[in-house]
């Protein structure tokens, strides 16, 4: 059975919703993130992502990661595309040419959206008050109206941005999006992309995982 390293709270998330929209059976090996522990080399320290039998799967230290019958595979979003790839079905491409699409989307949400939009998150909500700074998060917040506008003239077509249909390209992207929530005025200024996210996390799948998110420990 395919192994996934990581916990809820974290980008393994991507990767859990993405498994559950295609019904593949996985066990989940919790792993938390080293900073969330004030010593992660205790003793009895829960498995981290500095603990030496995690190292061994993914000497970068970080989550998620799977193991998936001997091929280890690390990076959230591309750890999605071999998924969608592996088992098929209406969310992988249907096409080389889907397929390059689905990997330049996925791309343009690492490169272009999440270095800003986790700006979003740590500095109006995540971190303790104290630790925000408004003009980090203001900066942020501009960065990403070029993108969220590119986003939303491409969702004009479809409501999708590959193959006119939901696919693993949105649920990288989706996963990327959602970190700047709380930037209200983007998605105001972007309704289709505030439409589609919207859409994206009514589905089962993305209910079902973040019901479990929220119930585990922060």
């Amino acid at each position: 059975m395919l192994k996934l390293y990581g916990v809820y709270r974290s980008r393994a998330s991507r990767n859990i919703w993405l498994l559950d929209e295609l019904g593949v059976p996985f066990e989940l090996v919790p792993v938390v993130q080293a900073n969330r522990l004030a010593n992660p080399g205790a003793p009895d320290a829960p498995l981290n992502s500095r603990s030496p039998a995690f190292l061994k799967v993914n000497p970068n230290g970080h989550i998620p990661s799977i193991d998936d019958d001997g091929l280890i595979l690390h990076e959230s979003l591309a750890i999605n595309l071999y998924l969608a790839r592996k088992h098929g079905g209406p969310l992988a491409p249907a096409s080389m040419a889907e397929e390059g699409l689905m990997t330049s989307w996925t791309l343009w949400a690492a490169t272009e959206v999440e270095p800003h939009s986790i700006q979003v998150l740590y500095h109006m909500v995540a971190k303790p008050e104290a630790e925000r700074d408004p003009a980090v998060a203001k900066a942020a917040i501009e960065a990403l109206r070029a993108p969220f506008a590119v986003l939303d003239a491409t969702l004009a077509e479809t409501g999708h941005v590959v193959g006119g249909r939901f696919t693993v390209a949105d649920i990288n992207l989706a996963e990327v999006v959602r970190y700047a929530a709380p930037a209200k005025e983007l998605f105001e200024a972007a309704p289709r992309v505030r439409a589609w996210l919207a859409a994206c996390q009514s589905r089962p799948a993305y209910v079902a995982m973040m019901k479990k998110r929220d119930a585990e420990p922060a």
